[in-house]
C-alpha cells in the first residue's frame, strides 16, 4: 500500500512539474532568447535546461514556492554563459559548435552520397577489428594497417616502432590481401 503512495505521489510531482512547463514554456523559451542574446542556441539551451529542471531535487519545491522562473534564468545563464557548464561540455564539446551563416544553412550538396563506399568502409573496419581480436598474427597485420592508413610511409613507421620496414610491409600487404579477400566473400564491392 506504502508504494502505491509512494507512486501516486511521485506521478502528482511529474504532473504538477509538466503543468508548469506546459504554462510557462512560451515564456522560458522567450526568456532564454533573451538571456542567450538571441543566440541560435537559445530554445536548445531552454530544452535542456526544462530537461534538467525535470530532475532537479528542489524542482516542486521551487514551483510551489513560485520562485521556479527565478531558478529557470539561473540556469539558462549559467549553461549558456559558462564555459564549464554541464551545457557546454556535452553539447559544445569545448568550441566544436559553429553557428551556420544563412547561406550555408539554404545550401543544398548537390553531390550524391555514395552509400558502396560507406558500405565498404564500415565493412573494412569490422573485418579489422575481427583480425585485431583474433590470433596475435592477424592483431599484427590490423595494427601495422590501421597505422599504415595513418602514416603512409614504411621507413617512418619502422624508425617509430623499431620493427624491419619490410617486416611492415610485408604484413601490411597480408593485411590488404586478407580484407580484399574478405570483402569478396561478402560481395562488398571496393573499387
Amino acid at each position: 500500500m506504502k508504494y502505491v503512495q509512494d507512486l501516486k505521489k511521485h506521478l502528482n510531482i511529474l504532473n504538477s512539474l509538466n503543468r508548469f512547463l506546459t504554462d510557462k514554456y512560451n515564456d522560458i523559451v522567450l526568456m532564454s532568447k533573451k538571456i542567450c542574446r538571441a543566440s541560435r542556441e537559445s530554445e536548445e539551451v531552454a530544452h535542456y535546461v526544462m530537461a534538467e529542471f525535470m530532475e532537479h531535487e528542489r524542482a516542486t519545491e521551487l514551483v510551489e514556492a513560485g520562485r521556479a522562473m527565478n531558478f529557470l534564468s539561473g540556469m539558462i545563464h549559467r549553461s549558456f554563459h559558462s564555459s564549464t557548464s554541464k551545457y557546454h561540455t556535452v553539447y559544445r564539446q569545448k568550441g566544436r559548435m559553429h553557428q551556420m551563416t544563412q547561406k550555408q544553412f539554404n545550401r543544398q550538396d548537390d553531390s550524391e552520397y555514395n552509400y558502396e563506399q560507406d558500405n565498404a568502409t564500415e565493412a573494412i573496419q569490422g573485418i579489422l577489428e575481427d583480425m585485431e581480436a583474433g590470433s596475435i598474427e592477424t592483431w599484427f597485420r590490423a595494427t601495422l594497417f590501421k597505422m599504415y592508413m595513418k602514416e603512409s610511409n614504411c621507413s617512418e613507421l619502422s624508425r617509430q616502432t623499431k620493427i624491419p620496414r619490410t617486416s611492415i610491409a610485408k604484413a601490411i600487404e597480408e593485411a590488404r590481401t586478407y580484407i580484399q579477400e574478405q570483402l569478396k566473400n561478402n560481395n562488398i564491392n571496393y573499387e
